[in-house]
């Protein structure tokens, strides 16, 4: 008699089951649309995080040869050692990142090294893909 009472517990019902399978709907009803509505602010989301990560392997770069990729090496630099002068003596032979990402509108990021502190600047153009665009967000960076 415990056998049969037990097999009679065990797993959902239909009716469970569709509250649950309902329940799951509403939610998706309700948050799907506030995250498909927000593309755009995803996109400025992974620029800013590309930009990050580019900076940091700006940093490494610096560590090694004490000073930053000069604009004209630009941020290829990170991916085959300068040819153009100053050529690094300590670059590492693995290179700092494998491949050079773009923008999530398919532009390559910008590069800026005025040479003065030791500040650099990288950025994208954002939407407008050029610079000076319009919007808020026209130009994302690492300032």
């Amino acid at each position: 008699m415990m056998d049969y009472q037990r097999k009679k517990q065990a797993g959902f019902t239909l009716i469970e089951v569709m509250v649950v399978v309902m329940i799951l709907g509403i939610l998706a009803a309700i948050v799907v649309p506030r995250i498909v509505s927000r593309p755009e602010e995803a996109k400025i989301v992974k620029a800013k995080q590309d930009i990050a990560r580019l900076e940091a392997s700006l940093d490494l770069y610096r560590l090694d040869n004490g000073i930053y990729p000069t604009q004209q090496q630009g941020l290829q630099a990170l991916i085959t050692k300068p040819t153009i002068p100053p050529v690094p003596n300590n670059w590492s032979a693995s290179g700092y990142v494998n491949r050079l990402p773009t923008d999530p509108w398919s532009n390559d990021y910008q590069y800026r090294n005025p040479g003065t502190h030791g500040e650099i600047d990288i950025y994208s153009f954002g939407p407008s893909g050029q610079e000076g665009g319009e919007g808020t967000q026209a130009e994302i960076g690492n300032w």
